[in-house]
């Protein structure tokens, strides 16, 4: 088979994906692409996204309808340089067979999602990949650790990943007996310990990036490197009137325009999102757990803890990933470390731009974790 054709395939986004539906098109047939590029929309039973390009060469082939739903490494299209016979092609899709393992592998049939307990509670955590070199992802404020759903697999690739449900978040204990960045930190640490991590490379997105920030800091011989992404910490800006309206919304109706601030574009945010989100909001001690955190780290509107400076004499290694247009921390936090820091800023995307434009940040977390 030539091997300058390559395949566009339905992706695997988060551990539970077995499928998505094919919403769209964004290159027509005979289109140069190269490697970045938007080709198609996807929507999953938990956000609407882009899949970019892995490769330059012209969209040969369209063979995913709009509307319909594909198995995950389902065919849907081909890339290829101008100079390889159509019938090359033609026999390239005859014989492409979705892989039939791909819900049945060892990888596939372990637990998506385990349980450990630690000193600050039940903790839940997704580990993927495997490796001396360890990956720990830490969520933000209100969130859980289907925040990395397009990030975790990709940085599998650097070794082990783990990405966990901070106290009161997601499926870990609500219980937060002291909502400050010091507790949350050390419970991260905590969750090292219980899984037999010695030291990890910390991404801490928003709230995590400052908890990443703090445990760095404090215990630098357990953390290997830092990548803030949107993160809290690095200024006192914070847009206070998300914070308390996510803390109050208790519908759908309140709850859909707050979360469409987190995106450049807010159409990622479908009907399924939101009621997911809606669904943790409503748990017991979901609420009381959002307003201790919140008025321990985002009291009046405002940062509690800028580490900026104790970051920086720290000397750890640092990477900053903004989006241009986040509308929860300003971008111009990225700044803050100046020389101390790698520091990007992706135009196209908002305050989750590690999803929004994911390919770019797993690039980048790649580099940074692999100096």
């Amino acid at each position: 088979m030539n091997p300058n054709i390559v395949p566009i395939v339905m992706p695997k986004w988060g551990l539970s994906m077995s499928e998505g539906k094919l919403t769209g098109w964004l290159k027509p047939v005979g289109a140069g692409v190269v490697v970045g590029d938007e080709i198609i929309e996807v929507e999953t039973d938990k956000i609407v996204n882009v899949v970019e390009s892995s490769a330059a060469g012209t969209l040969r082939r369209i063979i995913g309808e709009n509307g319909k739903v594909y198995p995950v490494k389902a065919l849907i299209g081909v890339i290829a340089p101008d100079d390889v016979p159509e019938a090359e092609i033609d026999a390239f899709v005859a014989d492409y067979a979705t892989p039939a393992s791909e819900d049945k592998s060892s990888d596939e049939a372990a637990p998506r999602y385990e349980f450990v307990d630690t000193a600050f509670g039940r903790l839940r955590y997704a580990k993927r990949g495997e490796g001396d070199n360890v990956i720990l992802l830490i969520h933000g404020f209100g969130g859980d650790l289907d925040n990395w759903l397009f990030n975790i697999e990709a940085l599998s690739a650097a070794g082990t990943v783990y990405a966990l449900d901070l106290p009161g978040h997601g499926q870990s204990d609500k219980v937060v007996s002291e909502p400050s960045l010091n507790w949350l930190a050390s419970a991260v640490v905590a969750f090292m310990d219980a899984v037999g991590v010695q030291a990890a490379h910390l991404v801490g997105h928003s709230m995590g990036g400052a908890i990443s920030m703090r445990a760095a800091i404090d215990q630098p011989a357990r953390v290997k490197s830092l990548t803030l992404i949107g993160s809290a910490g690095l200024g006192s800006e914070i847009n206070g009137d998300y914070i308390e309206g996510f803390v109050g919304a208790a519908s759908r109706r309140e709850l859909k325009p707050l979360l469409e601030q987190l995106f450049d574009d807010p159409a990622l945010v479908n009907r399924q999102l939101v009621d997911d989100v809606l669904k943790y909001k409503r748990i017991d001690g979901v609420e009381e757990a959002l307003r201790a955190v919140a008025g321990g780290l985002f009291r009046d509107g405002r940062q509690t803890s800028v580490l900026a400076g104790e970051l920086k004499a720290s000397g750890a290694p640092v990477l900053i990933v903004w989006g241009e247009s986040d509308r929860i921390i300003p971008a111009a936090h990225a700044s803050t470390l100046g020389a101390a820091a790698k520091t990007e800023v992706l135009p196209g995307a908002g305050h989750m731009v590690q999803m929004e434009k994911a390919g770019r940040v797993n690039e980048l977390v790649l580099d940074h974790v692999s100096d």
